[in-house]
């Protein structure tokens, strides 16, 4: 269990049995809880960024948690732009880290 994770015991909630749920970070397999986002996931199990800036290149993670800044956008069995947040996990999805360089201008371009 995570540190992140609530002692079932403790649990204020009381929740029942959980089914497991496997995803793929980096060639690295991380195990949540059905019903998780990928963020979900992801910090339970102590991974905080997913994403670098275009500009600086900062990691970046989860930051409003709610869909709305775009901060957790990840590649998810190929497909781009995924919020992390808003993405509920599914067994066996392979996530990538996502990283676009800024766009060049059009004159340096044809150069």
């Amino acid at each position: 269990m995570s540190a992140r994770a609530v002692d079932p015991r403790r649990d204020p909630i009381q929740p029942g049995p959980t089914d497991p749920v496997t995803i793929t970070f980096e060639g690295r397999e991380y195990v949540g809880v059905r019903g998780q986002s990928v963020a979900g996931v992801l910090l339970a199990n102590n991974v905080l960024d997913w994403r670098t800036t275009s500009t600086r290149h900062e990691p970046r993670g989860l930051f409003c948690g709610i869909g709305v800044c775009f901060d957790c956008v990840v590649t998810v069995d190929g497909q781009r732009d995924v919020r992390a947040c808003q993405r509920t996990a599914r067994d066996g999805a392979q996530v990538e880290r996502q990283h676009d360089e800024l766009p060049r201008r059009v004159e340096e371009a044809g150069s």
